[in-house]
């Protein structure tokens, strides 16, 4: 009797305790919808801004770093990608309201149906460097070779413009490869002849001695550009969001013209991955305050959209 007493308390004992865990569970799991929902809530209220592991992103950077966007009232989260067609696939699908790019791409955005407005140009430029080992050293020897491009974009633009120039005696193919990362890794491991590389990228490939065949700072364009959906303009909210962003953007800038590039080590090796040896050797930039690009520069954009 003793044992079948002691057998039920065990029993009980057993179940109160499955019961408790399972109890907990259910705790755990609302309490974790809860705090998603949470955090669901505040993303949604954020300003929300695609960028790139590019230089031309390090003003935002340093804001987002440094609480300059906290501190002028504004709450920014950023979305990091490493193909500028998934920052722009972010901002036509409304993921966040606006994104690092360059004007060729934006305009084929506003194509789509997407309109933007462009209150920053950035800094961002492009450099055709060769394969060291694909022997090609001008732009004419790019005669039957591959260059790496993103589609409807700058890239796009510039090896159209490289290739009018040169009038190379066979065709030059262009392919597709989007990932930054991956593109440089090809120029590296010899898969790929030549591309159109942003810094740090062009940096990383100049220290391997690949060729600079072309610079777009050369051909007075610039087509670099922060875009955000025209939609918020008439949103009160989104508007003063922008506002803010653009003046921290601004305090960034200054500072990073003041201290250079350099100077932003710690940000440098989080957010691109570089080590000393790069980083020493980046160019030293200079970075402009919130301000729209030239007309030229957008009628340019708009005018290769409408014919691609």
């Amino acid at each position: 009797m003793k044992k079948f007493s002691l057998m039920i308390c065990l029993v009980s004992v057993l179940l109160f305790g499955m019961s408790g865990c399972g109890h907990s569970e259910q705790e755990r799991h609302r309490l974790s919808k809860q705090e998603k929902a949470r955090l669901d809530s505040i993303d949604r209220a954020s300003l929300k801004i695609g960028v790139m592991p590019t230089l031309d992103c390090l003003p935002v950077y340093l804001a987002y770093e440094d609480s300059i966007f906290l501190k002028q009232g504004v709450t920014v989260h950023l979305y990091r990608y490493n193909a500028q067609m998934d920052c722009d696939t972010a901002i036509a699908r409304g993921r966040v309201e606006g994104t690092v790019t360059d004007l060729v791409r934006a305009a084929h955005i506003e194509k789509k149906g997407v309109p933007l407005f462009y209150p920053v140009s950035t800094n961002l430029y492009w450099q055709l460097i060769s394969n060291r080992k694909a022997r090609v050293s001008e732009l004419k020897q790019l005669s039957d070779k591959m260059i790496a491009i993103t589609r409807h974009s700058a890239t796009d633009y510039l090896a159209d413009l490289a290739i009018d120039s040169a009038k190379p005696k066979y065709e030059v193919y262009r392919v597709q490869i989007n990932d930054l990362n991956i593109r440089l890794s090809m120029l590296l491991n010899n898969e790929m002849d030549a591309m159109l590389l942003p810094e740090p990228y062009a940096t990383r490939a100049r220290m391997a001695q690949n060729v600079v065949l072309m610079d777009s700072r050369d051909k007075n364009i610039n087509l670099g550009a922060i875009a955000f959906r025209t939609k918020l303009k008439s949103e009160r909210r989104r508007k003063e969001q922008i506002d803010r962003f653009l003046t921290a953007y601004d305090i960034a800038v200054d500072s990073i013209n003041k201290n250079g590039v350099r100077k932003y080590a710690t940000l440098l090796k989080k957010y691109y991955d570089l080590d000393a040896h790069t980083i020493k050797s980046l160019p030293q930039l200079k970075y402009s305050h919130a301000m729209e690009p030239l007309q030229r520069d957008l009628q340019l954009a708009r005018k290769r959209a409408e014919n691609k």
